[in-house]
């Protein structure tokens, strides 16, 4: 059974992960998904700053991103998805 691919607008199987145009299969590991969006322009002007102020407070590394933009006759909509995973500690030198 097909699910719709709710960033993308696309049909998939089920379970699959919708590749957009000229990106590459590769595995990606993610534990979480942050969603970030605004509708009203001031958001959307201050939405990369507050992106980059979470990124900075939650010790994550960003194994994918998806920006979407949708529009209608009197709203916009600006959204960023990051999938994410906890940073690997590192090894004491």
């Amino acid at each position: 059974m097909g699910v719709w691919h709710n960033l993308t607008g696309d049909y998939a199987p089920a379970g699959a992960r919708v590749l957009r145009a000229g990106e590459r299969e590769s595995a990606m590991h993610f534990t979480g998904v942050k969603v970030f969006s605004a509708t009203k322009a001031k958001e959307r002007e201050e939405l990369g700053e507050t992106v980059t102020r979470w990124l900075r407070s939650n010790d994550v590394e960003v194994v994918d991103r998806v920006v979407t933009q949708s529009s209608d006759d009197e709203f916009h909509c600006l959204s960023i998805v990051i999938f994410y995973r906890p940073r690997e500690a590192q090894a004491p030198a």
